[in-house]
């Protein structure tokens, strides 16, 4: 294959992981939305499009393996594809925690909040920023922003620590919203969690860029390699 053909299809591939990730994004915002306006109708159709999120994961899956099998790229080529398969992962899991925040609103139904949680939007809101950005350093091949990215993570759990502490205290005060309260703590879980799938993704665009694979980790600022 030409070299100017092989360029195309990744850039064409690259392409489609962003339109993922956006997908995602929306999700993942609209879904807390919908629990700050127990709005069950919109978590219900955000559950229901999760099925769109899967099939352009496994159309991108597909579409590299079949690259990768018929073009047996090298070196940074092959990272590059490697990085992808494993980013579009990534972004599919952020969008099964969006539809996890889904589940939880129809749960929970129309009725007040026991809790009022001000960081699920913080934390929504600092998530879905961080993968954006993170998506930009990654088809950009961009290391430094990409290490940027991953000390914001930080703030995520800080927010996570306040949201959890602030549920515990209230089902210690009032044992009757246990229930609720445990599903608000997954919440919090899932919109953790989504900060640090954002994490994986800035150590691909590291390994794209460099050839170096490390572990990110935000409590000490160093790099562990895996």
């Amino acid at each position: 294959m030409p070299r100017a053909t092989l360029d195309r299809q990744i850039r064409q591939l690259l392409d489609e992981v962003l339109l993922l990730g956006s997908m995602v994004e929306e999700a993942l915002l609209n879904a807390v939305d919908a629990l700050k306006r127990r709005d069950v109708a919109a978590a219900g159709r955000i559950f229901s499009a999760d099925p769109i999120i899967n099939e352009k994961r496994y159309a991108l899956e597909n579409a590299i393996i079949i690259l990768i099998a018929t073009q047996q790229p090298m070196a940074h080529d092959l990272r590059l594809l490697a990085s992808v398969l494993e980013t579009i992962i990534e972004l599919e899991r952020i969008g099964d925690y969006a539809k996890g925040i889904c589940k939880v609103v129809v749960r929970l139904g129309e009725s007040e909040l026991p809790i009022p949680i001000r960081e699920f939007s913080q934390m929504a809101e600092k998530s879905s920023a961080m993968l954006h950005r993170a998506l930009g350093a990654f088809v950009d091949e961009d290391a430094n922003l990409a290490r940027q990215i991953v000390l914001e993570d930080d703030q995520v759990d800080a927010l996570y620590n306040q949201a959890y502490h602030s549920i515990v205290a209230s089902m210690i005060a009032n044992p009757a919203i246990i229930d609720q309260a445990n599903l608000l703590i997954w919440v919090a879980h899932n919109l953790e969690r989504s900060a640090d799938r954002v994490t994986n993704i800035c150590e691909r665009t590291v390994f794209i860029a460099t050839g170096e694979l490390y572990e990110m980790d935000t409590d000490d600022n160093e790099e562990t390699n895996v």
